[in-house]
């Protein structure tokens, strides 16, 4: 029987609605629609349609449950603030340009002075929005009431139903880091062999500089999955799944610069042997031998702290840990070699040396004993982050342990 080809379209399709921005579609309009239900039903009859409530409920229920419970509050005062602007204007002048021009002053203006900080945009929207339903609407206090209802939908909502836990997408991100690396380092080892052109050499050089903006569109996946860990109650050990992820991508993005450095190196060499090869023949193919490991040492790394322990983490991090003998092995031998060539280039000997102490420093970044204390030392730094951060709370847990061994002692 012929295998059944599922049509890319229908895979992408798939692939969208089951990742976490398809359900906080889902979640953002269902507390919408459940404001909007609550707010007609509180509200006095008659009333307009209270759509003030379904857009506070937008606005409050966030990617993450932490930035809803830290910013909600903010977000509140800021739409709060922005309708009895609204309301004032409506109800002394009517609307037209100059009258806009001056809600937008007055909002942007009141929302520095009470604080709601990255939200004083939002003063002025919601003042746009309710100026522009004014004459419909009632009184002030309905809409301040729409306003409270939308919120308190949305603080529930995300306290009922937690929102979805974007580790998965971070983990893709830093994957695809990991690949970028390792193709990156078997592109070095396909073309170290025989006459190395400058310009290509250059161009390998452009491409390791670019990792840097990998890195920071991975560094934001990263910062929006460690916010939906925390204070998730969907999570178990939410603090040590951020320690993980946040120290796996500093190594790599260590390996990075590294590796940039390292092609910095590699193309100082072809400038200066542009009439030979850039390396003896026995040379390029252990070179290509060693970033052919490293190139799996990498990928095997990123492998390692993106999978869960209790599916295949232990697999990588046996993979891991054989790409790092055999990258050690083959550089021992490759130092051996350029040793003896720095007889034929005694000039260049300097960028030998640097080559080696590059690829050193990638394989000591991704040494799995080093990882592991490097975990511990952030693991300890970040308990005592938060026992610093609350004194009380630490001092009644000493009083707590204290009287519990006092109980045991006194009965033994």
């Amino acid at each position: 029987m012929p295998a059944v080809v599922t049509p890319e379209p229908v895979v992408k399709l798939v692939q969208r609605t089951t990742e976490p921005a398809a359900a906080q579609t889902l979640r953002s309009t269902a507390a919408a629609v459940i404001a909007f239900a609550v707010a007609q039903s509180v509200l006095p009859e008659p009333h307009p349609a209270p759509l003030t409530a379904p857009l506070t409920a937008l606005l409050v229920v966030q990617v993450t449950l932490y930035a809803t419970l830290t910013t909600g509050i903010r977000r509140v005062n800021a739409v709060v603030v922005g309708v009895l602007i609204a309301s004032g204007f409506s109800s002394l002048v009517g609307l037209s340009w100059w009258t806009l021009g001056l809600t937008i002053f007055t909002s942007l203006l009141i929302g520095r002075v009470v604080r709601v900080n990255e939200f004083v945009p939002e003063v002025a929207i919601s003042a746009m929005l309710v100026l522009g339903v004014a004459q419909v609407a009632d009184t002030a206090w309905e809409r301040v009431l729409e306003t409270l209802v939308g919120a308190g939908v949305g603080l529930l909502f995300n306290l009922l139903l937690a929102p979805p836990v974007w580790v998965e997408s971070a983990g893709v991100s830093i994957g695809g880091l990991g690949e970028r690396m390792g193709k990156m380092f078997r592109a070095l080892g396909e073309e170290i062999g025989g006459n190395h052109p400058v310009r290509e050499a250059a161009a390998r050089l452009h491409e390791a500089r670019r990792l840097d903006h990998d890195i920071v569109e991975v560094d934001a996946s990263l910062r929006q999955a460690e916010e939906s860990l925390m204070l998730n109650p969907r999570v178990k050990e939410g603090l040590l799944n951020r320690v993980v992820l946040r120290t796996g991508l500093d190594t790599l993005e260590i390996c990075a610069v590294v590796l940039r450095v390292l092609t910095r190196t590699l193309t100082d060499l072809a400038k200066a042997r542009t009439e030979e090869a850039l390396f003896p023949e026995d040379v390029a193919t252990d070179l290509r031998e060693l970033f052919g490991h490293m190139s799996d040492a990498i990928e095997g790394f990123a492998l390692m702290i993106t999978t869960p322990m209790a599916q295949s983490g232990e697999e990588a991090e046996e993979r891991l840990a054989e790409a790092l003998v055999r990258s050690r092995r083959t550089r021992d031998h490759v130092a051996d070699l350029l040793l003896e060539d720095v007889q034929e280039h005694p000039r260049q000997w300097q960028l030998h040396g640097a080559l080696l102490a590059e690829v050193d420093r990638i394989l000591d970044e991704l040494d799995i004993d080093k990882r592991t204390e490097r975990l511990a030392e952030e693991l300890d730094r970040r308990s005592a982050e938060a026992h610093d951060r609350h004194p009380r709370l630490r001092a009644i847990s000493r009083r707590l342990r204290g009287a519990a061994q006092a109980r045991r002692r006194e009965g033994g």
